[in-house]
């Protein structure tokens, strides 16, 4: 059994989300990629942002120019400071003086909503793959991501029986985990979203320093 920890944030403590329709995770991982200093690097964490991005919202996909929107959101997110190798123009600050349009929600009633819709679209998805090697492992990909998104929500540990009996009912009992299948640690994900969190709050402490100096 996993040791229970708890890692406690209060919404006082936390800066507004500027694209909030992409969560605190993304803008965590942004402000990551500021933080990288080799460019060779920044445009891999780049890259892998935008891929993450395009995930939650595969419904979008069939939007002109969608690719395009998600590169000027990364921007918008980073308060253009991001310097990478982007397949777009960098646009400019005064370009997006007012705010984005909201990214349109689904109406559909999601059963455990820390997971997110795009959880249960992959869910959906793998539950009509056909039985093999593929659909093992990308179950075992879903389960992953639920296990980073349950201890990302809920501040706490969780034991790999609940997600495995979680991802069984969500798909109507059409997927199930291999016993010999070892989860992500609850140890290891908090501990990468506390990287995170130091990167930004030092970011937010240089910035007080500086507005102090002035």
């Amino acid at each position: 059994m996993e040791n229970q920890e708890q890692v406690m944030t209060y919404n006082s403590e936390r800066t507004d989300l500027i694209i909030p329709e992409y969560g605190r995770s993304i803008h965590n991982m942004v402000n990551f990629a500021l933080s990288v200093s080799d460019r060779e690097e920044r445009n891999k964490v780049a890259k892998a942002i935008i891929s993450v991005m395009g995930q939650l919202f595969p419904y979008l996909r069939d939007i002109e120019d969608f690719n395009h929107k998600l590169w000027d959101h990364l921007h918008i997110m980073a308060d253009f400071k991001l310097d990478v190798d982007s397949p777009y123009p960098k646009p400019e600050a005064e370009t997006f003086a007012s705010k984005p349009d909201q990214i349109a929600y689904p109406g559909s009633r999601i059963r455990f909503g820390h997971y997110g819709k795009i959880v249960q679209e992959m869910i959906a998805k793998a539950s009509d793959m056909e039985d093999g090697e593929e659909k093992t492992a990308f179950t075992a990909a879903i389960a992953n991501l639920m296990k980073k998104h349950y201890v990302m929500y809920n501040r706490s540990s969780v034991e790999d029986k609940v997600i495995v009996q979680q991802i069984g009912e969500l798909s109507n009992g059409k997927l199930s985990i291999d016993e010999n299948i070892e989860l992500i640690s609850a140890q290891e994900i908090i501990k990468t979203f506390g990287k995170v969190q130091t990167s930004s709050n030092k970011k937010k402490s240089n910035k007080k320093k500086s507005h102090k100096k002035r």
